[in-house]
């Protein structure tokens, strides 16, 4: 692809739409779909603002990595609802969404939106690997500002920020990150590793917050040569500091490897043009609508990929 693709962080944005729409929708066996019927209009409008020319539904096939769990223990989890020996940990998720994730999966393929995703791997993976790899500009849709590391000017790599809502939707450049963070869009990374996130579950260094860390990193480039300067004694960066990074030290070891999202994952080829909604595919996808109840939303869907 050389046109505009738009890389979706699908488990983002069915848990908005879970939230955002009453769980009174129902199907005609009286399941919520909700987040089924959310989904598909979070696409339709997306697709109808941003007009990209390809479209890939990015999976957590694994949403917390035992590797990433291996480094940093405390890694999402406060998330877990039980731990699966030797498979995938549980995430907690509401009751009313959990059987409304296959329905999802089988209503993108059968409207033929490409679903990717990788073994051992989060989504933010994948989605690092299409947005380093794919030919021409890339839309990130995604409410997780760790993929602010992925914004590129020069390659027109940018994410569309959903945190505040899908009527409020925020387009992130570099630009955007240097005026919010006072980081580079390379840097944030770094900038995230050293504030930590609670809601990951990755304590940061300690006395270290966001304006401190943009402070360092002007100074020093990246978090390497922060560390370098706080094991330096001559390096002029004060005492306390050093000593911070000092007790962070085993942290700092594995953070990078953690919040640093992977860019060379082996993905399968998908073919990832906008989906035509031919007559045939709305007549197969009749049977489908009907048994879920997904009415307005799906005709909304194929109107916006026919446009």
């Amino acid at each position: 692809m050389t046109g505009r693709t738009m890389l979706l962080d699908s488990a983002s944005l069915y848990f908005r739409a879970f939230y955002g729409v009453p769980d009174t929708v129902k199907a005609p066996d009286g399941m919520p779909v909700n987040a089924v019927r959310g989904f598909l209009d979070i696409i339709a409008k997306l697709v109808t603002d941003y007009r990209p020319d390809a479209l890939i539904a990015c999976w957590d096939d694994d949403w917390r990595p035992r590797w990433r769990v291996d480094l940093i223990p405390s890694y999402k989890e406060h998330r877990v609802a039980h731990v699966v020996p030797g498979g995938v940990d549980v995430e907690e998720t509401p009751e009313a969404l959990v059987p409304q994730v296959p329905v999802i999966r089988e209503v993108l393929d059968a409207v033929g939106i490409p679903i990717v995703g990788a073994a051992e791997h989060e989504a933010d993976d994948v989605i690092g690997t299409l947005a380093t790899t794919t030919a021409g500009p890339v839309d990130v849709v995604t409410g997780d500002r760790d993929l602010f590391q992925l914004v590129d000017d020069e390659r027109e790599v940018r994410v569309i920020y959903t945190a505040r809502g899908m009527s409020n939707l925020e387009l992130v450049t570099g630009d955007v990150v240097l005026s919010k963070y006072g980081v580079r869009a390379d840097q944030y990374a770094d900038f995230a590793a050293m504030r930590g996130d609670t809601s990951d579950g990755l304590p940061g260094v300690a006395g270290v917050g966001e304006k401190t860390a943009a402070a360092l990193l002007a100074d020093y480039g990246d978090l390497a040569g922060i560390i370098a300067a706080a094991e330096d004694s001559s390096s002029g960066m004060k005492p306390a500091a050093r000593a911070r990074f000092a007790a962070a030290s085993d942290y700092l070891a594995v953070a990078p490897r953690v919040v640093e999202v992977v860019r060379d994952l082996s993905l399968p080829t998908v073919d990832a043009g906008l989906p035509a909604p031919s007559p045939e595919r709305r007549a197969a996808l009749t049977p489908l609508s009907e048994r879920w109840g997904l009415g307005g939303s799906l005709d909304r869907l194929l109107t916006a990929l026919e446009r």
